[in-house]
Formats: structure tokens, sequence, C-alpha cells
């Protein structure tokens, strides 16, 4: 089953249990895939359908570091929630010590000497670990693997 697919019976489990925070945020994605889907007039896989959950998962903790630090615990707490129903469907995350592996694997192969190379090596890595590591560690560890 795609991972659309999935998030709409997720949609409609919640309806039926009526969990109001999974069925809005799962109605948050539908609506920001939906939206993609009309922009670019694609049908999204699940490779675009992870890249909006990274997105959407980015903004909320963002969001949550603001309200934070204003001492607005109980929005922060409504976008922690809201997180958690996006996290399910990511995939399995790569480990610290597997991005820089797949980073010095990525480095190797390209021929990457410094940081002028920093473009190159982030198109390769985008394309192999996108959806499967956070792209924040991802950066630091490319600039490391140049930097050294």
């Amino acid at each position: 089953m795609s991972l659309k697919a999935q998030i709409t019976e997720d949609m409609k489990t919640a309806m039926r249990a009526k969990d109001s925070v999974r069925l809005g945020t799962i109605r948050l994605l539908q609506a920001a895939m939906k939206q993609k889907e009309v922009d670019e007039r694609i049908e999204l896989d699940d490779v675009a359908v992870i890249a909006i959950l990274d997105k959407l998962i980015k903004q909320r903790k963002d969001s949550i570091a603001a309200y934070q630090s204003a001492q607005r615990q109980d929005l922060a707490d409504v976008e922690i929630a809201e997180m958690a129903v996006l996290e399910v469907y990511l995939p399995k995350r790569l480990s610290e010590q597997e991005i820089q592996a797949e980073v010095a694997a990525i480095v190797a192969e390209v021929g990457a000497k410094g940081a002028g190379d920093m473009g190159k090596v982030m198109g390769a890595v985008k394309t192999r670990l996108a959806g499967k590591a956070d792209m924040g560690l991802v950066s630091a560890a490319v600039k490391a693997a140049l930097a050294g």
C-alpha cells in the first residue's frame, strides 16, 4: 500500500475513533499533498509525500522552539502532538554514524576535494538519502567530511 493510501485509511480510522488531534493533523497533511499535486499537476509518489512530511515536521519544530521561548507551553504541546502524528509516516531514519558512513562513501564516489565541491556532494546525497535522514544532520556531515 502506498504511503498516500495509508494516510487516507488512517484518516478514516481517526474519524471513526473521533481522535480530533490525529484527524486534524492528517487533514493538514492531505491538504499539503493535494496543494502540491494541483500546483505541479503531478501524482505524488512516496518520496514526494516524505518530502512534504519533512517540511511539515520542520515547521512544527520551528514553532515549538518559538512557543517555548515565549513561554507558551500550551501551544507548544499542540505542535508536539501534531509532530508525533506526522512522524509515524516517516521511514526509519539513519543514525548519525550511518549518515557519516554514507556521506564518506558519496564523497569518495564523487571525488570531492574540498568545500567547493559541497554542491556536487549535496546533490548526490539528496538523491540517495531523501527521506531516510534528517537533512540538517546530513549537511553537517558533508561539511565535516569536506573540511577534514
